[in-house]
């Protein structure tokens, strides 16, 4: 529950509204992450807010935030210089768990900025590519300038063991790309043998998810990232309950199989 004082070490513009922060620990202690989990982080003076670790597992020493402006407390992040004195706690609660994907294929779909949260698991699933068949990344955005990571996307790209299919909302006269719903571009494999991971906005991942089982995809081999209502992070608030889950302890990652009833549950 203690705060660790980080510092700002680089601030990188993703979109109008979002910034990626890379922070330093002043204490020099690294922040050992999963792909998948979280961390309470906030500026002196305007409280905290949980938000998605996007950096490499790998590299915990440079802690990696994907912050979008939506309140006071993320405007105050986004507007981060470098050297500002920055806290944060964690990590906390459950990630993707990607290594019972090994010997199958992956399916990772992000949605907005949705694909902060999926970032690490790319990244440790490449680090460990000879572990995994096919890997599929499907990324929906708004419009072509909401896209996160555009350089890291082309990159990805250009690999000959990663399909990464691209699709917006709404396309720009420069746009050469798919346009529609990342359910419109869903790629085809085998539903026995697929482990699928899935971060958005929660009708994107129900929708999606929904698709997906009717392909035959088994409901406990997709995930999703239920991140809402998280305040504490230590399952004590009782602010991210959805019926018997703590979402902050218990996820943010859950299997389809025990989220389907809660995204859909009238109340929840």
């Amino acid at each position: 529950m203690l705060p660790r004082r980080f510092t700002v070490l680089d601030v990188q513009a993703e979109t109008h509204d979002t910034v990626t922060l890379g922070l330093a620990p002043v204490d020099g202690i690294p922040m050992a992450f999963r792909p998948g989990q979280f961390a309470m982080v906030g500026r002196p003076g305007f409280g905290e807010v949980p938000i998605s670790i996007s950096g490499d597992p790998d590299e915990p020493a440079r802690l990696m935030h994907t912050v979008r402006a939506v309140g006071d407390a993320t405007a105050a992040l986004t507007r981060c210089a470098v050297g500002d004195p920055v806290f944060a706690r964690g990590p906390y609660g459950r990630g993707w768990e990607e290594e019972s994907g090994t010997d199958g294929d992956v399916l990772v779909v992000a949605g907005g900025i949705g694909l902060a949260p999926v970032r690490p698991v790319v990244l440790a699933v490449l680090r460990h590519r000879e572990r995994y068949g096919r890997v599929v990344v499907v990324v929906g955005s708004r419009t072509p300038t909401d896209l996160l990571y555009r350089p890291q996307l082309e990159e990805w790209a250009a690999r000959d063991d990663l399909d990464v299919v691209v699709t917006v909302d709404a396309g720009e006269p420069s746009w050469r790309g798919n346009v529609g719903l990342v359910t419109d571009v869903l790629p085809d494999l085998d539903p026995a043998a697929t482990l699928v991971l899935v971060c958005g906005p929660e009708v994107m991942m129900r929708l999606t998810a929904d698709a997906l089982v009717r392909r035959g995809v088994v409901p406990s081999q997709i995930r999703v990232s239920m991140e809402r209502n998280m305040r504490c992070g230590v399952g004590l608030c009782g602010h991210c309950q959805l019926r018997e889950v703590f979402v902050c302890v218990d996820g943010p990652v859950l299997g389809y199989d025990r989220a389907r009833t809660l995204m859909t549950m009238r109340g929840l």
